[in-house]
């Protein structure tokens, strides 16, 4: 009766591969070795971070921020092209308030000898004469904020891996609190890794979407083990290895059909949300594809590692 209230669980709108019978725990060597890598591509990107070789924005490099108002409404290409032609090839740009707003972000090391910010006027009153504008904001972004910002972003990245081994051990087990953890850790340093060698710019955005796929990460973890957990209170004559690959291959369809929903939904903003949030979306598509693997061949294969009883690893009740 169990088993069938189980299996039931896995169909209706969350059926789409039917009963499945994948041997994942087999293939953990080679998950592992794929795995190893993508860590120590994170590893390589967060030496470069902190010896300053990464290709940080201008909240960690520090640089100058101004802000435009302009009478009529600025296209953010033209705009684009008029600081390109005038030697400014590295600015950010962002419009909005129905484009007659410009912000106009440039990064230290980019900075002509004079202030950016009186260069930045200087351009556009002489290359936009008909189209009056007024500085809303002008600030500096100095390297020891940068600095400063740096270490906030990695102790947030810290007090979240940290949570998520409280929260699982509470919920489950400490192995499994460490398990989740390590899946996690290895999807925040593998889309790091990644930004680091496609040489895309990291921000306090990527940050957030970091911390925003380690949420996701560990909401797709969840859900496998607490069907691990659940079969291991019943399916006590069977090996932890097939109980373990039970539990993946019942959660299978409903693990693909949301990652696959999420997925799309990131694929629409990355061609559709404009430039601003582009490398967002991107970090974000890469954190959802990673996040099912690492559930999958990552989280759930630590526990046959992690030797011990099948009962210790049965947890609490929830």
């Amino acid at each position: 009766m169990k088993d069938s209230a189980s299996d039931m669980k896995g169909k209706g709108m969350f059926e789409l591969l039917g009963k499945t019978n994948i041997d994942f725990t087999g293939k953990r060597n080679f998950a592992f070795l794929f795995s190893g890598t993508l860590m120590a591509l994170g590893l390589v990107a967060l030496i470069a971070i902190a010896m300053g070789k990464a290709n940080m924005g201008i909240d960690f490099a520090g640089g100058t921020a101004v802000q435009l108002k302009f009478d009529h409404p600025v296209k953010i290409e033209e705009a684009r092209q008029t600081l390109e032609k005038n030697g400014l090839k590295d600015a950010e740009l962002q419009n909005f308030s129905e484009g007659n707003k410009l912000l106009i972000r440039i990064k230290k090391q980019t900075a002509i000898q004079e202030k950016a910010a009186e260069r930045i006027v200087a351009i556009f009153t002489k290359e936009m004469p008909d189209n009056h504008f007024l500085v809303d904001s002008s600030a500096e972004i100095g390297p020891t904020i940068g600095q400063k910002l740096q270490k906030d972003a990695l102790l947030a990245v810290g007090i979240a891996m940290l949570g998520i081994i409280f929260y699982i051990a509470f919920r489950f087990e400490f192995r499994f609190g460490v398990a989740a953890a390590i899946a996690t850790f290895h999807d925040v340093l593998a889309v790091l890794g990644i930004f680091y060698i496609l040489n895309h710019e990291i921000t306090l955005l990527i940050v957030t979407a970091l911390l925003t796929l380690a949420g996701y990460s560990l909401t797709d973890t969840v859900v496998v083990f607490d069907r691990i957990r659940e079969n291991l209170r019943f399916r006590h004559k069977e090996s932890l290895d097939q109980i373990i690959n039970k539990g993946i291959n019942q959660v299978l369809s409903r693990t693909i059909v949301v990652s696959l929903t999420v997925f799309l939904v990131l694929l629409a903003l990355f061609f559709f949300g404009g430039e601003v949030i582009h490398d967002f979306s991107f970090a974000l598509l890469l954190g959802v594809i990673i996040g099912t693997y690492s559930s999958i061949f990552v989280a759930s294969p630590i526990l046959v590692i992690w030797k011990g009883s099948k009962g210790k690893l049965l947890g609490r009740r929830t």
